[in-house]
């Protein structure tokens, strides 16, 4: 069994203007590459809702084209993203997939071998927090993107300032 650190995207990694999908757009958020190298040990996967393209905002393949972009900037420089679990659907779908249910953690469990004991859950919203609980695993919510408002409802295991102290916090409390 692997550990491994399943992250929302926008306003953790990358910078959030609301249903992202255009590479003009892209912006890393300050700090995540430098706290994603300290994750050497994890893999690392993404999980995002998209509701963007269940609302015909964009289409899935703006969602694979931006995300392309996001991974290559990455492994530039020496991070590997295993792979990206989307929800593509919108609120009301009611489907399987959406956050705060497991069903992309419980998908990337099965792909990777995870230990989702030892894993944890970084996101900018409550939902990101309910899902990793829902699934097992430690919560973390960062204060980037969204976490500002979202940090008095989200009952996380740890609030981070940014991508560095939640890979610290990480560092500290993975091998418990």
């Amino acid at each position: 069994m692997t550990k491994a650190v399943l992250m929302d995207r926008d306003g953790v990694v990358t910078e959030d203007l609301g249903y992202v999908h255009k590479i003009k757009d892209f912006n890393l958020v300050q700090n995540a590459v430098e706290g994603l190298k300290l994750l050497k040990g994890f893999r690392l996967i993404f999980i995002t809702n998209q509701s963007g393209i269940g609302r015909g905002y964009f289409k899935f393949e703006d969602f694979l084209d931006y995300n392309s972009r996001v991974v290559e900037e990455l492994k530039k420089h020496g991070i590997k993203i295993e792979k990206t679990y989307v929800c593509p659907h919108a609120p009301e779908d009611n489907c399987g997939c959406r956050k705060p249910k497991t069903k992309m953690i419980k998908d990337a469990e099965r792909d990777f071998k995870i230990d989702l004991s030892k894993s944890f859950v970084i996101g900018d919203k409550k939902i990101d927090v309910d899902m990793g609980h829902n699934s097992g695993c430690k919560s973390i919510l960062v204060l980037t993107g969204n976490g500002m408002k979202e940090k008095e409802n989200a009952n996380a295991d740890y609030i981070a300032k940014d991508l560095i102290d939640a890979a610290k916090w990480i560092l500290k409390h993975g091998n418990q």
